[in-house]
């Protein structure tokens, strides 16, 4: 038995059923994310990439389901090996596992833990997609999942939440993903970018949105299902922490799209619906790492802080040249270090843990551990995956060829167009099928 499982000791916890429930209720939620996040980027490029970009999240449901069952789950949360890894036989396939058995410590089985975990492994790629648009072939970005899986993220996802994690056991806290899945993703985007260049046109051609409603409902869905995503990471309902990170996850949002806002009517004169999405967005990420350490009144002082800054961050990539096509970078990289390190700060010391932040007479120990973690996370993705990038680009080419590139990646690579209006009509009827005009009508038009 693996040593993650609980045994039948008499102390040991029961199942409930509520919090089972509840746990299969968030890992659906979260599993809408991944969608969500297909429709918000599909919405956020130009028309000829949009069932690319659709695609381009959407494989990871495929690849990185199968992977966590067959060894994914054991790196992440097997026994741990020198607190890099994990591996237990048991978890190889899900093979092992008895249908009742309990998370260690946990009212809810292993294959409910499993699933959960397995949401947040399958969008944490697609995050990356973002930042890679109109430019990355689709059998090579398939291949680019796989392998980042399987070296960056579950090794990670061990490190972070797993017994035995080097930075689970030195007490970094990461309630639901601000390093294992922001910063791991914005750190791979950015890795990946300086490796495969710009897209054709950058910062000469105009590149907007081609649908800013398919934004708004994926900024929804994304909001959505981010309260599985939060709330639902402290595995149960018995002790009130998952409903204070369920009302931070919302406050923390709201506030940092108000702050987005004033920043874009100050700085550009206009209240956009993009501005609004990408605020939101930026105020979840922020809240995931924090938001089961703060009040929600530090959960606003979190969402303004990362509407602002992450607004100013997008720009960034004019001034330095690098082609975060959809803000990956400035969102998820910059929020997820932003949420990650006010915990150091807003930790009340009263919710999740007794840890304490600066502000709450914790000095500056725990402001600290978060800097470790987020540098050695933001670190190891960005190497690994330029590394990854360099591999493949080099044996089998990341990008298309410039022709498929401005002709439109989404016919290359999947031999279909978004929106096709060749059977919509509209034209001037022919001769021979236009409806006869009464002569008295014609007798007006020729009196007019």
């Amino acid at each position: 038995m693996a040593p993650a499982i609980t045994t039948l000791a008499a102390d040991a916890p029961t199942l409930s059923a509520a919090n089972t429930g509840f746990m299969l209720i968030c890992s659906a939620l979260v599993m809408l994310m991944t969608p969500g996040l297909a429709f918000f980027y599909g919405g956020m490029v130009r028309v000829k990439s949009s069932l690319n970009m659709l695609m381009m999240s959407f494989i990871s449901l495929g690849i990185v389901t199968v992977l966590w069952v067959l060894y994914g789950f054991s790196i992440a949360f097997g026994a741990d090996s020198g607190g890099l890894v994990g591996w237990s036989s048991d978890y190889v396939g899900l093979s092992g596992i008895g249908i009742t058995e309990l998370w260690d410590g946990y009212t809810v089985p292993v294959y409910v833990f499993a699933v959960f975990q397995l949401m947040f492994a399958i969008i944490t790629p697609a995050l990356i997609s973002g930042a890679l648009a109109d430019r990355v072939k689709f059998s090579a970005w398939a291949l680019f999942i796989a392998l980042w899986a399987t070296v960056v993220y579950f090794p990670v996802a061990h490190w972070v939440w797993a017994p035995g994690g080097w930075l689970f056991d030195m007490g970094v806290i990461d309630f639901a993903g601000g390093t294992a899945v922001h910063i791991n993703a914005g750190a791979a985007a950015l890795g990946v970018i300086l490796v495969i260049g710009k897209r054709i046109g950058f910062k000469k051609d105009p590149m907007r949105p081609h649908s800013l409603p398919l934004v708004m409902l994926g900024a929804s869905l994304l909001w959505f299902g981010w309260f599985g995503f939060n709330a639902g990471s402290w595995l149960g309902n018995d002790d009130g922490v998952g409903a204070v990170m369920f009302v931070n996850t919302q406050v923390a949002a709201g506030a940092a799209m108000l702050a987005w806002l004033a920043y874009e009517k100050l700085r550009h004169g206009s209240f956009t619906t993009l501005g609004a999405a990408s605020g939101a967005v930026a105020g979840l990420v922020a809240i995931t790492p924090a938001g089961g350490s703060c009040s929600p009144l530090g959960a606003i002082a979190i969402g303004a802080v990362s509407g602002l800054v992450c607004a100013m961050a997008v720009g960034l990539k004019y001034k330095f040249g690098y082609d975060d096509s959809l803000d990956v970078i400035g969102v998820h990289l910059v929020g997820g270090v932003i949420g990650s390190l006010l915990v150091g700060f807003f930790a009340t010391g009263g919710v999740q843990s007794d840890a304490a932040g600066l502000f709450y007479g914790g000095g500056l120990e725990q402001l600290g551990k978060q800097a470790v973690g987020v540098f050695s996370v933001l670190a190891y993705s960005l190497v690994a995956s330029a590394l990854l990038a360099f591999l493949l680009d080099r044996t089998m080419g990341m990008r298309v060829s410039e022709d498929d590139e401005v002709s439109g990646i989404d016919q290359v690579e999947h031999a279909e167009t978004a929106y096709d209006f060749s059977g919509a009509g509209g034209g001037a009827p022919s001769r021979s099928t236009a409806a006869p005009v009464p002569a008295a009508a014609a007798s007006k038009k020729v009196n007019a």
